[in-house]
């Protein structure tokens, strides 16, 4: 292994501080300040030499994951969709909102991709046809886009994105979900590689599509999914997943009650019935539950076009019942699975007990149709997890709620893609064909059978990690990388008696010892013509792992000053002692 060359800091452009922060700062200031990006448009950075280093390092990092552990071949999909082969999937529509589109001279619509599943499909469908060219892994990282309506956080929420996307092609659903296991313990060495404490999540398919899917969240402040796990077994889901154990007994009608919602269109109003008190069973503390507990998202389940952010309820269905444009068709009621089942009746009779109507809409307007949603064959959960309450998978563990932010996804499409965009192969007619295929899309010719393929896709979020990372590690003084993916896990800072060739007699030592086994030992040597308390407080900015300073020290007794801000260490060390302080450093870090 050939140790890496050492780079002039003085030959790099970045435009970096080297001076406290006035305030407050989060990370993406940091980035800023640091000289790793600039803001070019809402959403929209340029990306400078600092920052690309760091990217160059997470793309190699991921990258031999997906060659060597997963035998996956690179690609580099056009930037450029047509919206007639979004059509063609049915998705076009529900994702419209989010995407940039555009027509040529000649009318043709086309859009920029936010995700490449449909193209994809599309060369992959003109071009496998048999099994005997399955598995098929292809890989690809990119810049994509979506019109964001409101960027926020820097890299965690832009409108323009660098990801790595891998799709899976396999034969049956036997071989696909085994693939789906082999990419979850691939992602899995990649964060651990990272050094990042990413919690693994049952997530939901979303418009992605497909029946199963994980997520890989990085906890901080400014996530904006929560994640839900057990301190007792390994049960970790996204919010909009969970549910919580149910009681054994359920509240008397006196204690719960009701929150209302409305949809967009106005044709639906939504009561959602929950408990008053909240027993934490895991502790046997007591609590009130308040609307703002209120699962928005498993409402959206059973309402997806629900209006979560209106506040006059009652008003908008007043108007919508009473208005020359009548709208109003529906009442519906969500009950809780914590509430007795009998509110099933009261809510259904001709003269209910409990306030189903507003006060203000008494009597309701006759000819809306009533109806009840219990749950389709399991209660609903429609409560926000809270911290402290029991978990469902075990008896003895109480679940916390955590903001964090989605580094990366995988998925298990099935035939989500492959049935509408035609991407079939042939097998074996000893192969069973997919569940619920009809005899029209996979039918025997000879000892053959043509079925549609059993695709994957998983993503990883280039760009987002740089953001998340930085926020997630930055303390006062500034950034703090990995050092596997840091611009630089090393710089050595001469003092005002050191010369370049006692740094170059440094690097030599440290770079045949340690950089021939180490390949992240990634030397800068510090020949900017500025002072040395500027130049290290500008390597804590920067966050540059390990910091070899050759101070007082050198001259004399050729000791140097090791600092590591992430480990908390600061020790003068010989040189025939560097090497392995450094050695240390790099497998600690």
């Amino acid at each position: 292994m050939t140790p890496r060359a050492l780079s002039r800091l003085s030959r790099i452009w970045f435009p970096s501080g080297g001076i406290a922060a006035s305030g407050i700062e989060d990370g993406y200031a940091k980035l800023i300040r640091a000289g790793f990006l600039r803001q070019s448009h809402a959403g929209i950075f340029h990306m400078l030499p600092l920052g690309r280093r760091v990217q160059d390092k997470i793309e190699t990092l991921i990258a031999k994951h997906m060659e060597e552990t997963l035998a996956a071949s690179r690609v580099s999909m056009s930037t450029i969709s047509t919206e007639a082969l979004w059509e063609k999937s049915g998705r076009l529509q529900s994702v419209a909102s989010e995407l940039f589109r555009f027509s040529d001279r000649k009318n043709a619509a086309y859009l920029l991709s936010p995700t490449h599943e449909e193209e994809i499909t599309s060369l992959v469908a003109r071009t496998v046809k048999s099994y005997k060219e399955l598995p098929l892994r292809l890989y690809q990282i990119t810049r994509k886009y979506r019109d964001e309506f409101r960027p926020r956080h820097g890299l965690l929420r832009g409108r323009e994105f660098t990801m790595k996307d891998l799709y899976t092609f396999d034969a049956s659903r036997e071989s696909a979900l085994a693939t789906y296991d082999s990419v979850r313990a691939a992602y899995s060495r990649i964060f651990a590689e990272m050094r990042l404490p990413v919690l693994v999540a049952k997530a939901s398919s979303g418009d992605m599509g497909g029946d199963l899917s994980h997520e890989y969240h990085l906890p901080t402040p400014l996530g904006e999914d929560y994640v839900v796990s057990c301190n007792s077994c390994d049960h970790v889901i996204n919010e909009e997943l969970a549910e919580s154990a149910v009681a054994d007994e359920a509240p008397p009608c006196s204690h719960f009650t009701v929150w209302r919602g409305i949809s967009n269109d106005k044709s639906t109003l939504v009561n959602v019935w929950y408990p008053r008190t909240r027993t934490q069973l895991a502790s046997g503390e007591s609590s009130e539950y308040t609307d703002s507990d209120v699962n928005i998202h498993a409402v959206k389940s059973v309402v997806p076009d629900l209006n979560a952010g209106v506040e006059n309820v009652v008003s908008l269905w007043s108007a919508a019942v009473n208005g020359p444009e009548r709208t109003a068709t529906r009442l519906l009621n969500m009950i809780d699975g914590r509430l007795p089942r009998s509110i099933e009746d009261d809510l259904t009779c001709s003269t209910p007990s409990l306030p189903v109507w507003p006060d203000e809409l008494n009597p309701p307007h006759p000819g809306l149709a009533v109806s009840v949603h219990f749950g389709d064959g399991k209660p609903l959960n429609l409560l926000r997890i809270r911290p402290g309450d029991q978990c469902p998978k075990c008896s003895t563990g109480s679940l916390q709620v955590q903001k964090a932010i989605e580094l990366g996804h995988t998925f298990h499409l099935g035939t989500r893609y492959s049935e509408p965009l035609d991407a079939r192969v042939s097998v074996p007619a000893s192969v069973d064909p997919v569940p619920g295929t009809s005899s029209s899309q996979a039918h025997e010719s000879g000892r053959l059978q043509i079925v549609p393929m059993q695709m994957g896709c998983h993503g990883i979020g280039i760009s987002r990690i740089i953001g998340a990372v930085a926020e997630h590690l930055a303390d006062k003084k500034g950034l703090n990388w990995p050092v596997v993916i840091a611009p630089y896990s090393c710089v050595i800072v001469p003092g005002r008696d050191a010369s370049e060739s006692d740094v170059v007699q440094v690097y030599q030592h440290i770079a045949a010892s340690v950089g021939a086994e180490d390949e992240r030992l990634d030397v800068a040597f510090d020949d900017r013509t500025v002072s040395l308390p500027w130049k290290l407080t500008d390597a804590d900015l920067i966050g540059i792992p390990i910091i070899v300073v050759l101070g007082r020290e050198w001259p004399s007794s050729r000791r140097v000053e090791v600092q590591c801000r992430r480990l908390g260490t600061k020790d003068l060390v010989g040189m025939d002692d560097l090497p392995g302080v450094l050695k240390n450093m790099l497998a600690a870090l």
